[in-house]
């Protein structure tokens, strides 16, 4: 490991709006930050622009990042104190791991912003609007709580849009290229580090807002996602 990361990693362990695989906080939040204004989780924050960007503009909201990349999440950390935002904070753990952290209706939104779209169908289950992720969001959202989901990906766009049509997930609004729309919100125009590289060399990007149902389908509704899958996708 170079200096710069044990330098940063040293200095994680110190910052008080980060969490390092914490036991024990479900149910805590309002404690943590002092007050019981909502909560946006960003999945997979990296640098957590969206995070820092959504403290910003909503003051009376609580964000919390999640990323296992320490490295990466000492960046938002760093702006977020730097900033005084008290109401942004960091969690560094695996995604897979997020309904340990939550109570339920402890979550107002999610915000899943340029995620890696898993490309190899073998590795669809780890796409984070797989329904297995959903299943977890589920456990520890509020009923009808926003999903949002920004990706320069076509393929993870196609996906997610397949899921919420199979599993009966509620669309509030889709875009297949959000930068053309007449209008915009501040949200939307909060720009991650990823999205400034232009890695796909392309300005097309894909929103989605959603909420899941009621009851949302068991696991044995997979089999026939896998199938859809098979059918557009191809096999590896």
């Amino acid at each position: 490991m170079g200096q710069k990361k044990q330098k940063r990693f040293a200095e994680l362990i110190t910052f008080p709006n980060v969490l390092q695989y914490p036991k024990g906080v479900a149910g805590t939040w309002n404690s943590f930050f002092r007050n019981d204004h909502p909560i946006t989780l960003e999945l997979a924050c990296g640098k957590g622009e969206y995070a820092v960007g959504l403290a910003q503009l909503y003051p009376q909201r609580n964000f919390i990042g999640i990323d296992l990349k320490g490295n990466r999440i000492w960046v938002g950390a760093k702006k977020a104190l730097q900033n005084n935002l008290h109401n942004v904070a960091f969690i560094r753990t695996k995604i897979d791991q997020v309904a340990d952290y939550f109570a339920e209706n402890e979550v107002a939104e999610i915000w899943i912003t340029f995620p890696d779209p898993q490309l190899r169908m073998s590795k669809a289950k780890k796409r984070l609007t797989h329904p297995k992720f959903l299943r977890l969001y589920k456990q520890f959202l509020v009923p009808g709580g926003l999903l949002h989901v920004k990706t320069d990906s076509p393929d993870l766009y196609r996906f997610t849009r397949t899921v919420i049509d199979l599993y009966g997930c509620v669309t509030h609004t889709d875009s297949d290229n959000v930068y053309t729309e007449a209008s915009i919100t501040e949200e939307l125009n909060i720009k991650t580090h990823y999205e400034s590289l232009d890695i796909a060399g392309s300005n097309r990007i894909h929103y989605l807002c959603f909420s899941l149902p009621e009851n949302l389908p068991s696991i044995e509704k997979d089999d026939e996602l896998k199938q859809q899958l098979k059918e557009h996708e191809g096999t590896d």
